[in-house]
């Protein structure tokens, strides 16, 4: 996510504060890269004028140039007019409302308009404990109203019964009386698209809207067309109204260019993020945190939130107290582990959101440290037996083989996941001896900066 831009900015920031004092000059050579960097995100021109002058006009005051640490103060100058052109706050939903809350999903084909009906679907019964009806009013496209109807009961959400033959608005009709009687908290309608805006697209999305009387109109576009997705933005804003917007395949997007244009151009709010295939990579919107994250300063916020919404209490709870009782980490243990992690979004994902790492990322690609690794690792603990997964010393070199061949991979990978267990074994003892506290304070700075390039195979 936003990786380019993300590279470029840490990279000219770096460099400035390597200076120590600062001149104007210095500031203006460092906001003339930043200008180019933006362009080169995609991000609108006029957006990149208006930041770039906001950050000069804050940037070259006599308190920034006389302090102790210049170019510090330009980063967090920097930062500020970021979230501020992003959007300052996250914008919730209204749900606020006599039941149900009519949500109107907009959108052209191909935006990820379905799929993001049932993710937001999933998070709404999920998080916001709602209880949530999908309609489909898509009739044009074949099986549009399958699809959506799969997609429901993946996510365990009521979907409405399809009768074949009845007109987008006959079926929004009969989806509000079904969720008035039936006391549903929410309903989403998923519209039909168009591969491009024409005027009959905009018609039956303005009938459909005076038909449901929705209280959020969300627009989904894809993050991956940058200005096309902001200029979408405004021709459905103006032709039918949207009170949000969510960005999709925003994990793929390494320029940033819609998501930075998108509130100073069309006045309205991303409200989510579509950051991946599974059905629960919708994220809300957080201007601070994604400029957190564009600057290369983590997102360490959601990194918590994942962690506790993925998090099984129960099997935590039995690991705490495993270790607590005196027993010995074993490579079942590890499994769970790895399994945690492909929960929260993966290493890469993870990686994402961690302070500093967009700066060691070309050094653990290298060193073949990616969620492939982990799935080899995964693949190699399967193949053991029972036995040996609770007892490393039975790995000798007749049973490596074995399940090197058996997980798809060499010897050496075998080998370099039981040096990675038995240092992980070595450091769950020191939990034992230091207990929790103890063990924070004395391995976290190991940790933090140790060295991962051991993890993965560079041959491979």
């Amino acid at each position: 996510m936003f990786e380019n831009l993300s590279n470029k900015l840490t990279g000219i920031f770096d460099r400035l504060t390597r200076r120590g004092n600062l001149t104007e000059e210095d500031v203006g050579e460092a906001l003339r890269e930043v200008r180019i960097a933006l362009l080169e995100a995609d991000v609108a021109l006029s957006v990149v004028k208006d930041f770039v002058a906001k950050v000069k006009e804050r940037a070259v005051g006599q308190d920034v140039m006389r302090s102790i640490t210049p170019g510090q103060q330009v980063i967090k100058i920097v930062h500020d007019n970021l979230i501020e052109l992003l959007g300052k706050d996250a914008i919730p939903l209204n749900l606020n409302v006599t039941p149900p809350a009519v949500i109107m999903m907009l959108g052209l084909q191909g935006s990820g308009k379905t799929t993001t009906s049932a993710k937001l679907a999933k998070r709404l019964t999920d998080i916001e404990r709602k209880k949530v009806l999908l309609v489909s009013l898509d009739t044009r496209r074949p099986a549009a109203q399958q699809q959506l109807a799969v997609l429901g009961a993946q996510v365990g959400v009521s979907v409405l019964p399809i009768v074949a033959g009845q007109e987008p608005e006959a079926i929004a009709s009969r989806a509000v009386e079904l969720a008035r009687k039936e006391v549903f908290d929410i309903v989403i309608f998923d519209t039909a698209g168009r591969l491009a805006i024409d005027d009959v697209l905009m018609d039956e999305a303005a009938a459909l809207r005076d038909v449901t009387e929705p209280h959020e109109k969300l627009l989904v576009v894809d993050a991956m067309t940058g200005q096309d997705a902001v200029n979408t933005a405004v021709q459905f804003d103006q032709r039918v109204g949207v009170t949000g917007i969510i960005l999709t395949r925003i994990d793929g997007d390494a320029r940033g260019g819609a998501a930075l244009s998108m509130r100073a151009v069309t006045g309205k709010p991303i409200k989510f993020l579509g950051v991946g295939e599974k059905t629960e990579a919708l994220e809300v919107y957080h201007p601070d945190r994604l400029a957190n994250r564009i600057l290369g300063m983590g997102d360490v916020v959601s990194l918590v939130e994942k962690a506790a919404a993925t998090l099984d209490q129960d099997e935590a709870q039995e690991m705490t107290e495993k270790f607590l009782s005196g027993k010995s980490f074993d490579f079942n243990d590890l499994a769970k582990q790895l399994r945690q992690m492909q929960k929260m979004g993966g290493l890469g994902g993870l990686m994402n959101l961690l302070p500093g790492m967009g700066k060691i990322k070309d050094q653990l690609k290298n060193a073949n440290v990616d969620d492939k690794m982990v799935k080899r690792q995964e693949a190699i603990i399967q193949s053991m037996t029972p036995a040996e997964r609770k007892n490393v010393d039975l790995l000798g070199a007749s049973r490596k083989r074995r399940i090197a061949s058996g997980a798809g991979v060499h010897v050496a990978d075998v080998n370099r996941l039981i040096k990675q267990f038995l240092e992980m074994q070595k450091m769950m003892k020191q939990v034992q001896k230091l207990g929790k506290n103890g063990f924070m304070r004395s391995m976290m700075p190991k940790l933090m900066g140790g060295d991962m390039t051991g993890l993965g195979d560079p041959k491979r």
